[in-house]
Order: structure tokens, then sequence, then C-alpha cells
């Protein structure tokens, strides 16, 4: 099976991205792997799939490979990478495109040839959905790592995050407690890992160590998390400049019960042709 791509990154979080429309997708998860193996495939963070969509509220259905094959929610870099991937490709000629994932509905604004803006949709804080185990909601959790004891905003973006507040963004553990918090037995679908340095109230910088990737150069939904966690605690203001090792992201999030906006770039870098009937 010869499968038709295209290599995009929305602040070097980079992508395959497949159109599942006019091609006959199937994948399976060793299959994901090899595509994502930065020596033996493509080389990737997450495989993004444009799918018919699966009622008429959509564009199309979203879905998310992660680099370890595993699928998942919500990717918004990815997202903004799909709007313009499906102005490209001729799939739709439309600026706003409402795509469904297998935990949400993103709508989709193209601002520009590489600006997109994305509904994230409304932050989840009830520990029972992220899901997190806790007896009961709150702003902030304590959380054992290692012999210490971290405290941590958790919530779902269409992804679970668990967030915490860091002195200096460069000498965050990412790579050391990253991998410790992502497997944490509190969170039963594991979690992606975020931490934040308030530079003021309209400006924070952020790392992210994502489930089934790694740490990457930029995470929307983890930058999205973050702010909403900064909310909560009374550090940031509505609209926020978010930092990431790639570049920045622009975040609105007015508050409880509201959507989250992310806005940010889509790259094309470029296109090919892959047989995947060898990756079993």
């Amino acid at each position: 099976m010869r499968l038709r791509f295209t290599k995009m990154h929305g602040l070097g979080n980079d992508f395959v991205v497949i159109d599942g429309v006019t091609q006959n997708v199937d994948i399976t998860t060793e299959q994901a792997r090899r595509l994502a193996d930065r020596k033996l495939g493509i080389g990737c963070d997450q495989i993004l799939i444009a799918r018919p969509a699966s009622d008429r509220n959509v564009d199309f259905d979203f879905s998310i490979l992660n680099a370890d094959g595993g699928a998942v929610g919500q990717c918004g870099n990815g997202a903004r990478c799909l709007a313009v991937f499906a102005r490209a490709q001729g799939l739709t000629n439309k600026t706003e495109i409402k795509v469904r994932t297998s935990e949400t509905v993103m709508t989709l604004k193209v601002e520009s040839e590489e600006q997109v803006s994305v509904d994230m949709g409304i932050p989840e804080l009830d520990p029972r959905r992220i899901p997190f185990d806790a007896n009961e909601q709150s702003d902030s959790y304590r959380l054992d790592v290692n012999g210490s004891t971290v405290r941590i905003a958790a919530l779902a973006i269409g992804n679970p995050h668990a967030v915490q507040i860091v002195d200096d963004i460069d000498l965050a553990p990412v790579s050391q407690q990253g991998p410790l918090i992502e497997s944490h037995s509190k969170f039963a679908r594991r979690v992606n890992a975020g931490y934040m340095q308030v530079i003021d109230k309209d400006h924070a910088k952020v790392r992210v160590y994502e489930r089934g990737v790694g740490e990457t150069l930029a995470c929307g939904s983890g930058a999205c998390a973050a702010v909403v966690a900064g909310r909560c605690w009374k550090l940031l203001n509505e609209k926020v400049e978010v930092e990431l090792l790639g570049g920045r992201l622009h975040i609105t999030w007015p508050g409880p019960g509201k959507s989250i906006i992310m806005r940010g770039p889509a790259t094309s870098v470029y296109t090919g042709e892959i047989d995947v009937d060898g990756y079993q």
C-alpha cells in the first residue's frame, strides 16, 4: 500500500499528514511506529489522518497516532496543520473547518496561509472525566513522584494534562521527572507532563513531556493546559503569549465553562509517497 503524505510542523512539533478521504488508509500500530521512526521511517511526533466525516456536523474526522502507535484524542498543533493540509489538497475550500476526533469536535479557522486559530473546546476540570484519581475537584493536587511531592493542576483538553510551576524553565526536570508523571498510577490513561514558568500575567514559558512521544518542541494542548492552570491559580490574564521551545502560541481563555482558543502557525515542509506494506 503506497500512501501520499505531507510532512508538516507547528513550531517544530512535526507530523506526517495523510489524506484518508481520497486514499484507503488502514495503518497498524507497528506501521505507525515505523513511519514515525526518525531512522527507519519518515520521522515525526504524530501521524495525522483526515478521514471522511462521520456526520453532517463536521467536515472531516481526524485520527491522531502518537509516535508509539497509540491513538490520542487531541492535538492542537496538528489540528492547525490539518486545516492547512485540507485546503492545500483540495479537500475543502472553507476557511472555517470542523473536525471530529475520538474525544471532541474542533473548529479550525484559517486566517492566512500559515496562521490558524483553533477552538480547543471547554477544558475538563472534573477529575473523574480527565481521568485522574482524586476524591474531589480542586485547583491543585499533590502528586508523589519518586519520593518527592509536586503540586500540579490536573485537567483534560482532549488529552489529560498535569501542569506544574517551575522557577526556571531551562532547569525543569522534564526528561527525568516527565516519564514518571506520564505513567503515574493516578492517571488511568497516562498523562502529558507540563512545566510552566510565569514571566508575567501576559507571558509564560512552557515545556511538555508528551505521553507516547517524549518532550516535543511544542505542544498545543499542553500550552492551553498551562494557561488554564495559570488562570485557575490567578497567575495569568485572559490572553497569554506562550513561549515553547519551537516558538510562540497565543492562547485565550475567559474562564471556566468557556472554550479555550489557540492561535499559531502551521508549516508544510515537503510531500512524498511511502510504501507501508513492509511495515508489519
